[in-house]
């Protein structure tokens, strides 16, 4: 770990997201007339539908920014939080409506970053145990959700989720005989985490003069 000034500690010459960052993302979709149409194929689907991924995985990537600058003692577990929640009241702020595809595409997006930013909070403050079995941890947030306990269903998940940015992988048995509801949708934010940190390890680099929106 990095010995830090105190004075330094959770100082940096950038934002790690912003408002303007996400507002560009909504105007995007916007302009993009996406459109739910059954008759397409996957694959075309796939590509129409990119847009709302690339969403998450940028605010993944912040969010991954902030962890490891937390893990090398740069960022202090407060201002790790402080950012997060940052960041949470700007992708989970109400959007305008759009279009009704648009609108429900969205909704998606935002459910899924209630997850992802669940597992980054429950991470920096340790509330999950290294080695719990992935597996039982979302059999009981289903079984919590079926109860409509919803808040313990999402302390699973995120437990789920930190356990994945500790280095953990998720049961692919289980993931691929998932139900709809709530708990799927926040574990498809867990399940972005993980491809995001196979995919790229930039969000590792500490030389930033500053961020671009």
């Amino acid at each position: 770990m990095l010995i830090v000034p105190e004075k330094e500690l959770n100082k940096f010459p950038y934002e790690f997201y912003t408002q303007k960052r996400w507002e560009n993302w909504l105007a995007q979709v916007k302009n993009s007339g996406f459109e739910i149409k059954e008759s397409e194929s996957e694959d075309q689907s796939g590509k129409e539908s990119a847009i709302f991924v690339n969403m998450v995985d940028d605010v993944i990537l912040a969010c991954l920014k902030v962890i490891a600058r937390f893990e090398k003692g740069i960022l202090s577990d407060e201002g790790a939080l402080e950012i997060i929640e940052q960041i949470r009241e700007i992708v989970l702020s109400k959007v305008d409506p759009i279009s009704d595809d648009i609108d429900l595409m969205i909704d998606s997006v935002q459910n899924s970053l209630i997850g992802t930013l669940a597992a980054f909070e429950c991470y920096v403050l340790g509330d999950y145990e290294v080695g719990e079995n992935l597996e039982d941890l979302i059999k009981a947030a289903l079984e919590a959700e079926e109860d409509e306990e919803l808040q313990i269903a999402l302390e699973f998940t995120a437990r789920c989720g930190a356990s994945v940015i500790k280095g953990e992988s998720l049961p692919d048995e289980i993931m691929a005989e998932l139900p709809f509801g709530l708990v799927t949708e926040w574990l498809d934010g867990i399940d972005s985490i993980a491809a995001a940190m196979v995919g790229t390890d930039s969000y590792k680099q500490f030389d930033e003069e500053g961020e671009e929106d």
